[in-house]
């Protein structure tokens, strides 16, 4: 009897550690179901100084929209460069200055900075409808190189190129295929840049809180760093001791072996 009392209790505290284990990678652990967050920022990636962008206007007449798809605006209105333009293979990568202007060939200087793509290819649709240049202009803005770098406890660590607005932290984490169990899951660090000035943010993965911060949307050119949690750290700690005292030992040996060399 006292034996199987024994054995209960031991797998009763084997499966209370588990489950404490198991809790430590949980992601939002204190979401109920049915409960609907409150999206208090909207995602979309804002154009900032020195961002390449792709800007492209159409129209149902191509030989119109041609002069601001070109490198100056001016060009030559001819069958070979109407259907370059038309098919994507000319595409002009055009660069935001770094207080945040932007030359568009025929109207000129914009102010860009803080605009989301689709402000932008707004604010060119208007400009040359009211310049009297083409009037069913539509115009799509895309961001030529876009990257995020995800560095620390994750499986690829790197740099990675996104795509589209509304990237999550945790969109850009599967990219770099997940943290590892080592990772560091309540204290995530977001680098960013803004208004020329590194921010730091602290995401805590395991919250809904998390749905609030600023960093919850990745925005170009972030940083994300997984810390390792204390049983990385304590194996780190422990493989560099070895390695320091087998380099002492080898050396103690070496000089030992010169020693008994030289008084033979």
């Amino acid at each position: 009897m006292k034996r199987l009392f024994v054995t209960a209790l031991v797998a009763l505290t084997l499966g209370f550690a588990s489950c404490d284990s198991q809790k430590r990678i949980w992601y939002l652990q204190d979401a109920a179901s049915f409960s609907p967050e409150q999206i208090e920022q909207q995602g979309q990636i804002r154009i900032q100084p020195l961002d390449r962008l792709t800007i492209v206007v159409n129209s149902k007449d191509p030989e119109l929209a041609l002069p601001f798809n070109s490198a100056t605006g001016y060009t030559a209105l001819t069958p070979s460069a109407t259907s370059s333009i038309s098919s994507g293979s000319s595409l002009q990568v055009r660069t935001v200055d770094e207080q945040g202007r932007l030359v568009m060939p025929i109207i000129g200087e914009l102010e860009v900075k803080g605009l989301t793509r689709h402000d932008l290819a707004t604010l060119i649709a208007d400009k040359i409808r009211e310049g009297g240049y083409i009037n069913d202009a539509t115009v799509n803005v895309q961001f030529a190189d876009m990257k995020i770098s995800v560095l620390g406890e994750v499986s690829r660590p790197g740099s990675y190129t996104i795509t589209h607005d509304k990237v999550t932290i945790f969109d850009a984490l599967a990219l770099a295929g997940d943290l590892t169990i080592y990772g560091q899951r309540s204290d995530v660090m977001v680098y960013r840049e803004v208004e020329g000035r590194r921010t730091v943010t602290f995401l805590d993965l395991t919250s809904k809180d998390i749905f609030q911060s600023p960093a919850f949307y990745i925005q170009q050119n972030d940083a994300i760093y997984v810390k390792p949690n204390k049983y990385r750290a304590q194996a780190g700690e422990i493989n560099q001791n070895r390695s320091f005292y087998i380099s002492l030992i080898s050396t103690a040996i070496a000089v030992a072996t010169l020693i008994v060399t030289i008084t033979k």
